[in-house]
């Protein structure tokens, strides 16, 4: 009797605490961050991206603003490219959009000075990205790793190879949930070799490629590369691989021209449904890098062009309420910006566009005589952005699309126009041109 009284004790005693624990837990639950669990499966149709169960095909944006828009215009991931300090704020804005990140860890370039070859140097790159996976890996948002950014560009030491296959390993042992990607400066057979040599461990390869990209999948097969792929960066030409004027002007498609090269592109990486887990369009903000408008998705302003139009249609299969305008008809002297335009300093100059809203929309046009950039680089280093003349253009000239004006200065120059609807979209288009 008296041993089946304490039992009953210890019984009750073990309830009432497995409650109090269980009520603390519930109190908590809302405050406790649990990680993802991601994986690349292999299917009788290919690879997919596996999250937590489910498949999830990327339908990302390299950038960290704007992303209630993202979401809302079918987006669900971003890219960043490292660590600073507006990360912990970045993976609270991703988790409160249900966005998923693919996590950047910036890992050393030999154009910027980073020596393979430097054994100390190496060895605290692998402490960072340990103690960098180990602090960020529980975070619900991360889908993938993204392992540094076109370490290959201009670069000579193959050596960065073996040594991304530690960097993989170690983020392996510190978190076997989500993959390992690693990300190139375009595609080419012999890189593809030094990778599956040295870099076993990927999970991922990451590709940066602009303009055309329809090669990618062919060149997937041709080149040999077995596991998945993203697309890490795409957009419109780039500026090294578009014609330049004969001072060496690069010459950017408008935002038209560049419409029809986004949906081309997004065409070729939504067919590649065996190796392709989808792709992170670049950029999801607004950037200076030989232009302001050359691959920002954005304005200054925030307005949204035609490209906007295209990436809301991919991504949830239905157009816009409000669509960008379109431009065409952009003249300079009666001239195209292939043209290698050259005038006189003092002289009128007329400048004349055609623009068409697919929804009748009244347009404000912004003209802008900017100065051609000086301060020009590679592989999206940060810029300065040259400021607009002042004085060139009349008020009034907001209301027309055939405007004349003079510049009284000799050297190089770009006529800018912003087509504005009046509804946060606007087309673009610029045209380099030299006054003597």
């Amino acid at each position: 009797m008296l041993k089946f009284i304490k039992k009953n004790n210890v019984k009750r005693k073990y309830t009432m605490h497995t409650r109090l624990f269980l009520y603390i837990v519930l109190i908590l639950l809302p405050f406790i961050s649990f990680g993802s669990k991601v994986e690349v499966r292999t299917t009788p149709k290919g690879y997919q991206l596996i999250k937590d169960g489910v498949p999830f095909y990327i339908k990302g944006a390299g950038g960290t603003e704007n992303l209630k828009k993202l979401k809302a215009y079918g987006g669900n991931s971003i890219r960043t490219w490292g660590v600073d300090a507006n990360t912990d704020q970045i993976l609270s804005d991703a988790k409160k959009y249900d966005l998923m990140v693919c996590f950047g860890i910036w890992i050393g370039q030999e154009r910027q000075g980073f020596d393979y070859s430097n054994k100390q140097a190496l060895e605290a790159q692998l402490e960072m990205v340990r103690s960098t996976v180990r602090k960020y890996k529980n975070d619900p948002s991360i889908l993938i790793w993204g392992i540094g950014n076109e370490m290959d560009l201009n670069y000579t030491n193959f050596d960065v190879w073996k040594h991304m296959e530690e960097v993989c390993k170690i983020v392996k042992e510190e978190d076997p949930n989500h993959p390992t990607m690693i990300v190139t400066a375009g595609l080419d057979v012999a890189e593809i070799k030094l990778i599956q040599q040295y870099t076993p461990s990927l999970d991922i390869l990451g590709i940066n490629t602009y303009g055309n990209i329809s090669y990618i999948k062919d060149a997937m097969d041709m080149y040999g590369w077995e596991k998945p792929y993203i697309i890490a960066e795409w957009g419109p030409y780039g500026w090294w691989e578009v014609a330049q004027t004969s001072w060496g002007a690069a010459i950017e498609e408008t935002s038209s021209q560049k419409a029809v090269t986004y949906q081309k592109s997004m065409y070729s990486i939504q067919s590649d449904s065996s190796k392709c887990l989808g792709s992170y369009v670049f950029l999801w903000g607004q950037k200076q890098e030989t232009t302001s408008t050359w691959f920002s998705l954005f304005t200054e302003e925030g307005e949204e062009t035609e490209v906007m139009d295209v990436m809301i249609k991919g991504w949830t299969g239905k157009d816009p309420k409000n669509k960008a305008p379109s431009i065409k008809n952009f003249h300079l002297q009666k001239k195209e910006a292939k043209d290698n335009i050259t005038i006189e300093k003092g002289r009128e100059i007329e400048a004349f566009v055609t623009i068409h809203d697919p929804d009748g929309d009244h347009i404000y046009y912004q003209w802008q005589i900017i100065p051609e950039s000086t301060d020009k680089k590679t592989g999206g280093d940060k810029e300065r952005a040259p400021q607009p003349l002042m004085g060139i253009f009349k008020k009034s000239d907001t209301q027309k699309n055939t405007v004349h004006f003079s510049i009284h200065r000799s050297g190089e120059y770009r006529l800018f126009l912003f087509a504005k609807d009046g509804y946060g979209n606007v087309a673009t288009g610029n045209i380099p041109f030299k006054i003597k």
